[in-house]
């Protein structure tokens, strides 16, 4: 069977090594330190990120990045977005052509505000560009890690590529689907996280169903808008990894971002939250690049706009969304009422 180095041993990273040792392929899962490695050894369990969920005897853990890469077929990048390039040019030396990389990090290189497949081209041999795949959908590790069902989508420039991923990581438990739309399912990816911000928030300030709903409805179309102009499909973001990832991510408990938004509602400075949370909560870095990338392609995206003020311009959560509320009115399509005059 094809051998699997997962680079990174976090959550995601290591309830994608338990579902694929669960298949009975060889696991390579390289964590950065090495109490995380005995616990793995000696346990079979990963308690500081995935607590509860049996780690099988086919991954083996370890902190060598060459003994994980040397003899894998394929090799998952499941770090944080910002770690991503550090990560992908520690790998470089040890990935020959024809092996397949897999991206499951969702958000953007701050810096370049580049989309995270540009980063790791741009760090691994060329002739890889046709073989990176992005892994992204509705996917709480803790589920994942449990054995609960599951989709997923994989996205690719090359349809060989996005099958091939689809083969290796599909099981009774967790269901692939493909994508030609690599783009869009990054963006959708990176940006739900602002959004489950913003939820979070509305939340924590005491709000309903009512106020989430709006929320993740029109920050759907924020995110929308931006895609198109990036050059996405709009369908993609009505697929599992646009709408169907929204929802999981502002929803659920297992959410960091909205976790990190509850308390950002309930008063907490944005400090405290990261230091309560004590692991990575994308939206915050990714609500950076988003407020840039709507002024670089000149996309309304009003939500994600006040997240950022919220975050680091010293908004009040309450008054951000009183400024949301009375914005002037709109059409619901607006696109679509003013290109197509649909109404007499």
């Amino acid at each position: 069977m094809e051998k699997i180095g997962v680079m990174g041993a976090g959550s995601w990273g290591t309830a994608l090594a338990i579902s694929l040792g669960k298949k009975g392929y060889p696991v390579y899962l390289w964590a950065r330190d090495n109490q995380t490695v005995k616990e793995i050894k000696n346990k079979r369990e990963n308690s500081r990120y995935l607590a509860r969920c049996r780690i099988p005897d086919t991954v083996k853990p370890t902190q060598d990045i060459q003994e994980a890469l040397e003899q894998a077929d394929v090799i998952v990048l499941s770090v944080p977005s910002h770690a991503v390039r550090e990560v992908a040019r520690q790998c470089s030396p040890y990935i020959k052509p024809g092996k397949y990389i897999v991206n499951t990090a969702k958000g953007f290189e701050l810096e370049t505000l580049k989309v995270l497949t540009s980063v790791i081209e741009e760090e691994l041999i060329p002739q890889l560009r046709e073989n990176i795949v992005v892994l992204s959908g509705p996917s709480h590790a803790e589920e994942v890690g449990l054995g609960m069902p599951t989709t997923v989508v994989a996205a690719a420039e090359k349809r060989q590529a996005a099958e091939y991923i689809q083969n290796i990581f599909m099981s009774d438990t967790f269901r692939v689907y493909t994508n030609p739309d690599i783009i869009g399912v990054q963006l959708a990816g990176a940006l739900k996280n602002v959004i489950a911000l913003a939820t979070g928030i509305s939340d924590g300030l005491g709000f309903g169903d009512n106020t989430k709903a709006a929320l993740m409805t029109r920050g759907i179309a924020e995110i929308t808008r931006l895609g198109i102009r990036m050059g996405a499909e709009a369908m993609t973001f009505a697929g599992l990894s646009g709408i169907g990832d929204l929802i999981v991510t502002c929803t659920s408990m297992h959410s960091r971002n909205r976790r990190a938004g509850i308390q950002l509602g309930e008063g907490k400075s944005l400090e405290e939250v990261l230091e309560h949370m004590g692991m990575v909560v994308e939206g915050v870095r990714t609500a950076k690049a988003a407020h840039r990338l709507s002024q670089k392609y000149k996309v309304e995206m009003p939500i994600i706009e006040h997240v950022y003020k919220v975050l680091f311009e010293g908004l009040d959560a309450d008054k951000a969304v009183n400024i949301l509320m009375m914005r002037g009115k709109k059409h619901e399509m607006e696109e679509v009422v003013l290109s197509q005059k649909k109404w007499k």
